[in-house]
């Protein structure tokens, strides 16, 4: 069932917390609500589990307008940041808490919590206590008690920000697994960018209680609605290059200081829409977006490159961060595990004109497109 948020709003006193005008969910799918702290991600997830009464809109599942209804009848199932593991029962007296409540036959909860355990590696595990576990070993078990519902939605809130790295990749492809095999409808909440691209289905990013894009990781990765998504994603982070445009001999540049970099052509008039909407002349403030990955460096020239200078390298296993700078403005690259610059040398950069992104001075993106007159 599709889960619809419409005209949602979560006020307190006069502050909006959260604000989506319409989001809908797909059945079966990934959905992750990533962002910065204090952008209202988790009081989202709790107002679709009803932990959080919303000022205003509706929360639908399906057919049915859960506003009403109170969390134990809305048929979902949360996964908390804390492990929430009863200390004094078992991993199986865990797993089978939720269906005695429900007065489930001791028979089916027997079968249900072997099944369960079974599926998170957990059944040499049923007879230790809390105590006696690992962090990894306990998300399991609160993942595990709420599977065994077999609840229409499953609802994650930074379930994974306890755990050390290493853990916290495994459970990754954990979650990513448990998904496929459950085809249940997953909403993950997490401020951790490579979570979020690694295991959503869609992404919807939040910045002040409101959606600043909602998208596939790619793209969100290859085409972000503003500067914010731009600079969220990736790692090193988009280099951003201040400076104005300028259209000459049918070519478009990037004025950036001293430097002219090439980025797009042919183009006639100002070469730049935003939208369907031409930039008047004293709007042709920019800032190129760059990721450090797209940058290509290399001691000869190179054609529409331009000569920038090795400020610092940075060695990171498989490949190595190199810090660049150019007339006072300073950039990141990325580069393979060969790279041998030095600091200090000159090199050349260049960026294919496909992989820069255009922002205007408000930090929308721009589409590059040759204007009428």
């Amino acid at each position: 069932m599709d889960l619809k948020l419409t005209n949602l709003r979560k006020q307190f006193g006069e502050r909006v917390a959260v604000e989506i005008p319409a989001l809908t969910i797909r059945a079966g799918e990934f959905f992750t609500f990533v962002g910065p702290s204090g952008c209202g991600k988790s009081t989202t997830l709790n107002m679709i589990a009803g932990l959080e009464d919303a000022s205003a809109g509706t929360v639908q599942l399906g057919e049915r307008v859960l506003n009403d209804l109170p969390p134990h009848r809305r048929d979902i199932a949360f996964v908390f940041q804390t492990y929430a593991l009863y200390p004094h029962r078992t991993v199986a007296q865990n797993l089978s808490f939720p269906l005695e409540l429900a007065r489930v036959p001791r028979a089916g909860i027997r079968q249900r919590v072997q099944e369960t355990a079974a599926m998170l590696g957990l059944t040499p595990l049923l007879d230790k206590r809390p105590r006696q576990l690992s962090g990894g070993e306990r998300q399991r078990v609160a993942l595990g008690r709420a599977i065994i519902r077999k609840p229409q939605l499953f609802l994650f809130d930074e379930p994974l920000s306890n755990l050390d790295a290493v853990l916290r990749a495994q459970m990754r492809r954990e979650l990513k697994r448990l998904h496929g095999q459950l085809g249940t409808t997953f909403i993950y909440v997490t401020h951790d960018q490579e979570e979020a691209l690694s295991l959503s289905d869609r992404i919807a990013i939040l910045r002040d209680g409101r959606i600043q894009q909602c998208g596939s990781p790619r793209e969100l990765y290859d085409q972000p609605a503003n500067r914010f998504v731009a600079s969220f994603f990736g790692s090193p982070p988009m280099n951003f290059l201040e400076g104005h445009t300028a259209a000459e001999d049918g070519v478009l540049w990037a004025v950036l200081g001293e430097q002219r970099i090439r980025v797009a052509g042919p183009a006639r008039g100002s070469g730049l829409r935003l939208s369907d909407k031409p930039l008047a002349p004293q709007d042709n403030r920019i800032a190129l977006g760059i990721r450090p990955e797209h940058i290509r460096l290399s001691r000869a020239p190179l054609d529409d490159g331009w000569p920038i200078r090795v400020a610092l390298v940075e060695p990171h296993g498989g490949q190595v961060h190199v810090e660049l700078e150019m007339d006072g403005v300073k950039m990141t690259a990325v580069a393979g595990e060969e790279t041998d610059f030095t600091v200090g040398e000159a090199v050349w950069a260049y960026a294919p004109p496909s992989r820069v992104h255009w922002f205007g001075a408000d930090g929308i993106r721009l589409r590059v497109s040759a204007a009428d007159g």
